[in-house]
């Protein structure tokens, strides 16, 4: 039951937390980057599962190669039967053992060949879908790159290109929490692709994913380790320490 990742609860949290951002923060373009993630998490979902099914047509070719690979040697070994004809030279036998085993390699070439065209498809899908993400982690990360703790608690005179900051300390914290959620739901949507296609190349790209949204996180996080130092140094001292409390006898 919780083995593996479920898609549309995956997509649910994605969406709360768009609504969530959209009660907090109604004019800012964050919301609008959680709309798209909302759309992307639903076009990846449907698409890592149908990666994740067999490609009947792809595999019915392979299938039929093999089956007329096989009726091949089937009929090269009735053909050397030389008690059938005994007319039948050496030479006519290597002759026919020769173009059988010919074509028993190009059929099973091209079977292996019809074989790898279905892994190759479904691995360029995933990468380029993994590359969607890659894109959109970047987008959530230049959001919050002008969110700076430092000056919220050190207020200077700007310039007249400086970004606009109007968001309190509360603002500024859920701000960031939401970049860090939407980055780490990323990883998740990405996860996807490794739990339904199990390839190596596949689950590097999911494992640099993961690594890329984590690395991101992070930076989000001493943004907001930052803020809550500053809080606690807001925090008067004056006041007495409580007496500590008594011990049962």
């Amino acid at each position: 039951m919780f083995r593996e990742l479920d898609p549309g609860r995956v997509i649910e949290t994605i969406e709360r937390l768009r609504d969530r951002i959209r009660e907090r923060f109604p004019a800012a373009h964050l919301g609008q980057v959680a709309d798209e993630l909302v759309a992307l998490s639903r076009a990846h979902a449907a698409r890592s599962a149908a990666i994740g099914r067999p490609d009947i047509a792809l595999r019915a070719l392979s299938v039929g190669l093999i089956v007329v690979g096989v009726a091949g040697i089937a009929l090269a070994a009735w053909l050397l039967h030389v008690e059938s004809d005994p007319k039948w030279t050496v030479k006519d036998m290597i002759q026919t053992a020769e173009s059988g085993l010919s074509a028993l390699f190009f059929l099973g070439a091209g079977a292996v060949f019809t074989m790898t065209i279905e892994l190759r498809n479904k691995r360029s899908r995933c990468l380029k879908a993994l590359h969607e993400l890659r894109a959109m982690a970047h987008i959530v990360d230049m959001h919050q790159l002008t969110k700076d703790p430092d000056r919220l608690m050190n207020p200077g005179t700007d310039t007249p290109n400086s970004p606009q900051r109007s968001l309190t300390r509360f603002e500024l914290s859920r701000y960031l929490d939401y970049c860090s959620e939407m980055l780490s739901l990323m990883g998740k949507v990405a996860a996807l692709y490794g739990q339904n296609f199990p390839d190596s190349e596949a689950r590097q790209g999911v494992d640099e994913i993961e690594d890329l949204t984590t690395s991101l996180a992070r930076k989000i996080w001493q943004k907001i380790m930052i803020l809550g130092e500053s809080e606690r140094e807001r925090e008067p001292t004056g006041a007495e320490p409580a007496p500590p409390p008594l011990e049962a006898h």
